[in-house]
């Protein structure tokens, strides 16, 4: 395994990051746990999942697997660098409006301590915004945060699903406030969703955060899809739909990783940890070997010509804003 810091960070992580969002609704509670022993066998030591995944609202039931998971002891806990996210709606009680969608500092505490409830910990390693959310300042978001950090139930604040703009903002404000401020961004990042390249991927760059990419593989699209379209989530009317609009691309892709004798999926991953901004992309298996399989993509080494025949399938947004539609 390959370890990087997380953003500007001295906390090393895996350079594969095991996503938990199938645990519950996808994959059963044995699996999850039988998946999670060989992610920390396999060297992943970064684990990521949200307060709202199960799907069941103010259930937290991935927490949960992962909560009781933990509890088996075995230092598992000690082994994770551990990343839940905030923001969704908790409010399992119609009534309890303080858990409805948002980041207000209310919000912010009490999910913090529901997921440390579930979680069965003492301390959130990555405490991540699953949304950016308007309707609050950011001294209020930062003050909540501060206190979480102080109190020691926080280590890192990140954020998840930001405009390059915001990342701006958040960290100015919390440069203002004497604040470490994001050391990451979750994004929605693949070879089919190249557009963070033209600002997210920038203000990463700039202020220091780490990037996870979630959904590097599309939904499965760019997972060898043409050869499995009866099979799992590819087999879906989802992925079907996001088929028809690149199957062109994909049929070039599919042979060029012929070409190369690798797992379409494999490359595209190796293809995202070609670029030093990218901390970590999010793998989320059903299975074992989707588990086991994903590490192939650290040992692949792309080279320029390449690179240059993937960009020819999948062209970028011309480079970083403006500069790429302006001059």
């Amino acid at each position: 395994m390959q370890y990087v810091n997380l953003g500007r960070t001295g906390c090393k992580v895996s350079r594969l990051c095991l996503g938990t969002m199938n645990y519950g609704p996808q994959t059963s509670e044995p699996d999850s746990f039988a998946q999670m022993d060989k992610a920390i066998e396999l060297g992943i030591n970064f684990f990521d999942t949200a307060d709202v995944y199960g799907w069941k609202k103010g259930e937290g039931i991935t927490e949960q697997i992962v909560g009781k998971w933990f509890a088996q002891g075995g230092m598992r806990r000690e082994k994770v660098i551990l990343a839940t996210k905030v923001y969704g709606p908790m409010n399992a009680d119609p009534q309890d409006v303080t858990m409805d969608r948002g980041l207000n500092a209310v919000k912010i505490k009490r999910a913090c301590e529901n997921s440390l409830r579930r979680l069965k910990t003492d301390y959130i390693d990555l405490y991540q915004m699953h949304h950016i959310y308007r309707d609050v300042v950011w001294d209020e978001i930062w003050q909540a945060f501060e206190t979480l950090v102080q109190q020691g139930k926080v280590l890192y604040a990140g954020s998840s699903n930001f405009a390059g703009w915001h990342i701006a903002t958040a960290n100015q404000t919390a440069a203002r406030r004497s604040f470490l401020g994001l050391v990451s961004e979750q994004h929605k990042y693949s070879l089919v969703t190249r557009q963070p390249e033209l600002e997210v991927l920038p203000a990463c760059k700039f202020y220091g955060l780490g990037v996870i990419p979630w959904s590097p593989l599309d939904g499965g699209v760019l997972g060898g899809i043409l050869s499995k379209q009866d099979k799992g989530r590819t087999a879906g009317e989802q992925a079907a739909q996001r088929l028809a609009k690149v199957r062109p691309q994909i049929e070039k892709w599919e042979a060029l990783c012929k070409e190369l004798g690798e797992k379409p999926a494999d490359v595209a991953l190796a293809w995202m940890l070609m670029n030093p901004v990218i901390t970590a992309p999010i793998i989320g298996p059903r299975t074992m070997d989707q588990l086991t399989g994903s590490v192939r993509a650290l040992e692949i080494k792309l080279d320029e010509a390449t690179m240059k025949k993937i960009d020819e399938i999948f062209p970028g947004p011309g480079g970083h804003a403006p500069e790429a539609y302006a001059w």
